[in-house]
């Protein structure tokens, strides 16, 4: 098992790009080279900004290489009709058609920019657990579909035969969906960023940010940028570049596991449509497969200490239960990541100050969501005021005893599982 990521490992020699040196200047700088920083880069430049990307560590490091590739162009616990009573008709819409447009975004700039990521836009599938989650899983898909998104509703039957899982309920899915190799697509897209005359520097981690009257200056080890605007995109890896900022969010770990390639017979009775997939339940059940046929899942854990490799076995065993898998390859390759979540599973923008914003945008939803923030932060870069742009933004707000609450996913899982199972007897 390896502690770098399916994506990293397989992903083949890589252009190195230095560190920042020296004093550089920029319309626009952005910390964090992954999908919204890199799809920042790329929209401002085609704008005519000009752009540089801080990157900590290389290209797709942090979350954005750790995650299963999932293309997911909806929330993942929030609903259109709910999200419109929170917000209010105009603003609840627009952030509704900034999800539902996301996942087509992604697959337009893989097409025009020929990113080779083993992209399939094949279809997203959302099973239900439980009779209770079904009916869920139909107002949600009714719910898109009046705004006219591909949204199909399918029996147990139906799912049984498209997923190759048995006992579901029944599933929703959501066509445009879709899924890729992501660090692959992220690479793709620095490729493209710089194609538009962005420059990105990585091992160049942010110690400082200081505000000057031209705008903000970015200190690191090896030089500093001077640039108008500001954009942290480190999701949850940049806790220490703003005062309270990691407060804003929800930290949560997540392990992912590639198991060696199944044999061709058990591949085709699995997903034989090559779709992803991700159920009800609230300990979450993913799976998919890579163009080797090897079989990805993640989850969580419950008790950090050895829990890089407790987890990854656990995984896998559920792996060989939900599927049916008597004889399940090996792992190949197991891996983990910090994503961040926000307490109303919705993507935000803080707003750190004139000029210097930062976006969270994950929530599960990472790949879609994160490279549609990024056209809409290139947006801001030109001019467009934060509140004008389609998701909440705000100043910092701090989770209230987030000391206590970070830890929260973590702590509750037993009692989510217990949950999970109750619901499939029908009991809850």
């Amino acid at each position: 098992m390896t502690a770098i990521s399916l994506w990293h490992a397989i992903g083949g020699a890589r252009r190195e790009r230095p560190p920042v040196d020296g004093t550089v200047d920029a319309d626009l700088a952005v910390i964090g080279g992954g999908f919204a920083g890199l799809s920042t880069a790329l929209h401002a430049a085609e704008k005519g900004l000009s752009v540089i990307v801080l990157e900590a560590e290389i290209i797709a490091w942090g979350a954005t290489g750790r995650n299963a590739g999932f293309v997911v162009p909806n929330f993942a616990k929030r609903d259109p009709d709910d999200i419109i009573a929170e917000l209010g008709m105009e603003r609840g819409e627009q952030l509704v058609r900034f999800a539902s447009d996301s996942a087509k975004l992604v697959f337009d700039l893989i097409h025009r920019h020929a990113i080779d990521c083993q992209a399939h836009q094949s279809g997203w599938i959302q099973p239900a657990h439980s009779a209770a989650a079904l009916a869920k899983v139909r107002s949600r898909a009714a719910q898109w579909a009046r705004r006219g998104r591909p949204a199909v509703v399918m029996d147990a039957a139906e799912t049984a035969e498209v997923t190759g899982a048995r006992g579901y309920a029944g599933s929703w899915t959501d066509c445009s969906g879709g899924l890729l190799d992501p660090v692959a697509y992220a690479r793709g897209l620095a490729d493209a960023a710089e194609a538009a005359s962005a420059r990105i520097f990585e091992r160049s981690p942010v110690t400082a940010i200081t505000h000057a009257n031209d705008g903000y200056r970015l200190t690191t080890a090896t030089g500093s940028v001077r640039a108008g605007k500001v954009f942290i995109a480190t999701n949850a890896y940049g806790a220490d570049l703003q005062p309270g900022l990691a407060r804003t969010y929800i930290p949560l770990r997540v392990f992912q596991i590639a198991t060696e390639p199944l044999p061709a017979e058990v591949r085709e009775r699995l997903l034989p449509g090559n779709q992803s997939v991700s159920d009800t339940r609230r300990n979450l059940f993913t799976f998919r497969f890579d163009a080797e046929n090897r079989l990805i899942s993640g989850g969580m854990h419950i008790f950090s200490p050895g829990a890089a490799t407790r987890v990854p076995r656990t995984i896998h065993r559920r792996l060989a239960e939900k599927l049916d898998l008597k004889a399940i390859p090996p792992i190949a390759h197991a891996w983990s990541g910090m994503a961040a979540v926000e307490p109303d599973f919705l993507p935000h923008l803080v707003d750190l100050g004139p000029g210097l914003i930062a976006g969270f945008a994950c929530n599960g939803r990472g790949i879609a969501l994160t490279t549609a923030l990024g056209r809409e932060i290139a947006a801001w870069a030109c001019g467009t005021p934060g509140a004008a742009l389609p998701i909440p933004f705000a100043p910092p707000s701090e989770i209230p005893f987030h000391g206590l609450v970070r830890h929260a996913p973590n702590m509750l899982l037993p009692w989510s599982i217990l949950r999970d199972r109750l619901d499939e007897r029908g009991t809850s």
